[in-house]
């Protein structure tokens, strides 16, 4: 276990290094900052000296290592919007995208993992069909989309959910739906897979020649070995739920990292942009992490030696 988490860290800091570098050079992509920043009639030494200012003016190659020497200190550069350091201003947006993203992955759990098990129990009956007919339909639903449908619905129609905003428990209903609805479909999907395939297993078929109950193979024998690619994919679909968190917070005006980013985008906040990004992959790797260590616990007979 020692030599397995000494190598993952070692992965994840080349990640974190490759995002680094991808995210720096992207953003001049998006266009210069001088030019937002200043009116058009300024003159192209107001510009030179805004340029200065931000260092700008530096070859690419010595702004990165430059970037990276203050990144190693904690420090991603201060925003050009806010003029305050860009981490603690991404940081400060954190919370309300892991309230929405914890809302989301509770849904996704507590409706995908059940439905997909009692699907592959009930194989080919009326529940089956109707399982996967959700699926298919919740795959096939954009967030932006599904989003968009429930303010019309729930908002604008029966006036029973605020539109937008944070502030209390029913603001983050419709965005939290939102965003887990998406994921569900596939984990039900994998789940449904996974039973399927262990419910064929020897050790499934013996448990049951012993006389065992229905719910003990389950539950017991059956769901830890099935749920490994479950878990699997779901680590990544949380990743993915953090990304489709800038589309869902944009649509219902959460004040979170991902509607953030959206503004710096805008804005051509450098600093800001890479302070985000950073973040996500942080947090990104962080699961990933713990989607391996999960393995350990589902199945004992997984090592890392």
């Amino acid at each position: 276990m020692k030599h397995f988490l000494i190598r993952r860290l070692l992965h994840n800091i080349i990640v974190l290094i490759g995002v680094m570098a991808i995210v720096f050079f992207v953003v001049y992509l998006i266009g210069d900052p001088v030019a937002l920043m200043l009116p058009p009639e300024a003159t192209l030494q107001d510009r030179e000296i805004l340029r200065e200012a931000l260092r700008l003016d530096d070859p690419l190659v010595v702004q990165f290592f430059h970037f990276v020497g203050q990144a190693l200190k904690g420090d991603l550069g201060t925003s050009f919007r806010h003029g305050v350091p860009a981490l603690p201003l991404a940081l400060s947006r954190l919370p309300a995208t892991l309230e929405l993203t914890i809302i989301a992955v509770f849904f996704s759990s507590i409706v995908g993992i059940p439905i997909g098990v009692y699907s592959a129990i009930k194989r080919n009956t009326f529940v089956d069909h109707f399982a996967r007919i959700f699926a298919l339909f919740g795959q096939s639903m954009p967030v932006y989309w599904s989003g968009i449908m429930m303010i019309l619905l729930f908002s604008v129609n029966l006036n029973w959910l605020p539109p937008s905003g944070r502030g209390e428990l029913v603001n983050l209903i419709m965005p939290g739906l939102t965003l887990g609805f998406f994921t569900t479909a596939p984990l039900m999907r994998l789940m449904r897979s996974s039973m399927l395939e262990v419910l064929n297993k020897d050790y499934v078929r013996t448990a049951r020649a012993k006389g065992l109950t229905n719910k003990i193979v389950i539950f017991k024998h059956a769901l830890r070995n099935a749920a490994i690619p479950a878990i699997t994919v779901f680590g990544m679909q949380i990743g993915v739920m953090l990304g489709g968190a800038v589309l869902t917070e944009t649509i219902f005006s959460w004040p979170g990292m991902g509607r953030f980013v959206v503004q710096a985008i805008y804005n051509r906040d450098f600093p800001t942009i890479r302070a985000s990004v950073i973040v996500f992959a942080v947090l990104i790797i962080i699961v990933n992490f713990l989607t391996d260590l999960s393995y350990v616990f589902l199945n004992p007979q997984i090592r890392y030696d």
